[in-house]
């Protein structure tokens, strides 16, 4: 069975986070066991703003359990950074490391598709071992 046929059967909720909603997502948040934290590879001047967020969120008392996977999206243009570009910029070694989170990356294009396979496997795995 696919993964993408596992999830059927399963309840997923996404909200977004970003944007307007940033100052109220801990309304939002609270029984959150799996965090997607997208980060836009191909915007360098949001990397700070986009650091800061997620700092924020792993901060949280109320996610400090959750598993956590940030995707580096827009992959798929040719002025696009590479992950190691923006780990090394928002020093994700470092952010890693002072977690309490299991954090895990991945690089997708949510326009292509390239990528969303694993994104939902890595939810699939998240929902069974938070049961």
């Amino acid at each position: 069975m696919s993964v993408a046929c596992l999830l059927h059967t399963r309840k997923v909720t996404v909200r977004e986070l970003g944007g307007c909603m940033g100052p109220i997502w801990r309304s939002y948040c609270g029984d959150c066991r799996a965090l997607l934290f997208m980060i836009d590879a191909s915007n360098p001047t949001q990397l700070s703003a986009s650091c800061v967020q997620l700092l924020g969120l792993l901060s949280a008392e109320q996610l400090s359990e959750a598993s956590v996977l940030i995707l580096f999206n827009k992959i798929d243009l040719p002025c696009y950074m590479t992950i190691e570009e923006i780990k090394s910029l928002i020093r994700l070694p470092d952010i890693i490391a002072c977690a309490k989170q299991n954090i895990t990356t991945a690089e997708i294009s949510a326009r292509e598709g390239t990528g969303l396979e694993r994104v939902l496997r890595w939810l699939e795995d998240t929902k069974r071992t938070n049961s």
